[in-house]
This record gives structure tokens, C-alpha cells and sequence, in this order.
């Protein structure tokens, strides 16, 4: 059991019959009446989010979610094949598992399948990955504006926004939990 006093960001746990995880928490004393926890929470199954308040004494059942890494392997058109690094086993996934998840994942990169009780609802692609420019337009001499950016795509098809001095052929560093460049490689 855990405590609403004891959420942390990313702690997991069933209401209602559902699995959520803490995205934002605060703890508010006020002046007058008894203290309460406002909460952001993320339907780990659904991605939806909603808030609500708790007192700081309610319990809720843990819910463990299983992270196990798994290589990406491909994309048939309809289906995503991972495979379990320990056994080889193939675990075929479709869309509604994967989402955005696999934007800046690369074939045979390693991800981690998130899980709750055997059923898989989530794929967490590393923290950060380097990849490709595969085309940018060409920055302009001069145009050295503070923190002027330009479109780039890189060689997983995704877009994200680069600096001008970036160009086609570089390797740079993305941040796969914001989708932010974060620097040349």
C-alpha cells in the first residue's frame, strides 16, 4: 500500500480499478483545515491525465509496472517486433502499444517494454539517442539570432528543431522525453 503523502513523481498505483502514475504532486497546508495533496495523474493504460486531491493519509494499492529490455527489431506495416535479449523471443506489438514511443528508435536499438500484470500498454525508448541528420535547409550566413532554429529530420523519418549551425550528415544528441536537440555529436 502507498500513502498519498508518500507519491513521488512516477509512483504508480490502482484507483477505481485503474492504473495510475503521479506525473506532478503537491503538498498543500492550508492556513485553515487540514492538509491535502493535489495530484496530476497519468492512466498508464489510456495516456489520458487527470487531477485530483487526496488526503495525505489515503491508501491505494501499489502497482508494479515491469520494465523489461527488449531490441527493437522492425515495422511490418501493421505490427512492431521487439525482441527479448535474454531468451530471443519475438513479442510482435501493435500501434496503439508503441504511440509516439519509437519516433527517434532506430532498428536494434534497445527500449524497455513497460507492462502491468502480463499485459504490455507502453514502450520507454532510452533517455537520449543519437541519430542523423538526413536534411536541413542550409543556415545563412549572418543570421546568428539568439537561439535561431531551423527544422531538421533525422534517419528515423522524425522532425525536430536543430540550430542553424547544424547540417545534413551531422550526428546529434535528442532528449526522447521532450524531443529537444540537445547537441551536436
Amino acid at each position: 500500500m502507498i500513502t498519498a503523502g508518500d507519491f513521488r513523481n512516477g509512483s504508480t498505483f490502482e484507483l477505481d480499478g485503474q492504473v495510475f502514475q503521479v506525473v506532478e504532486f503537491m503538498h498543500v497546508k492550508p492556513g485553515k483545515g487540514a492538509a491535502f495533496v493535489r495530484t496530476k495523474l497519468k492512466n498508464v493504460i489510456t495516456g489520458a491525465t487527470i487531477e485530483r486531491t487526496f488526503s495525505p493519509t489515503d491508501k491505494m494499492p501499489r502497482a508494479n509496472i515491469e520494465r523489461k529490455d527488449m531490441q527493437y527489431l522492425y515495422n511490418d506495416g501493421d505490427l512492431f517486433y521487439f525482441m527479448d535479449v535474454e531468451t530471443y523471443e519475438q513479442l510482435p506489438l501493435g500501434p496503439d502499444a508503441v504511440g509516439d514511443s519509437l519516433k527517434f528508435v532506430k532498428e536494434n536499438m534497445t527500449v524497455k517494454i513497460l507492462s502491468y500484470k502480463g499485459n504490455v500498454f507502453g514502450i520507454e525508448p532510452p533517455t537520449f539517442v543519437e541519430l542523423e541528420v538526413t536534411h536541413t535547409e542550409p543556415g545563412f550566413k549572418g543570421d546568428t539570432a539568439t537561439g535561431a532554429t531551423k527544422p531538421a529530420v533525422v534517419e528515423t523519418g522524425a522532425s525536430v528543431k536543430v540550430p542553424l549551425f547544424v547540417n545534413q550528415g551531422d550526428v546529434i544528441r535528442i532528449d526522447t522525453r521532450t524531443w529537444e536537440y540537445l547537441e551536436r555529436v
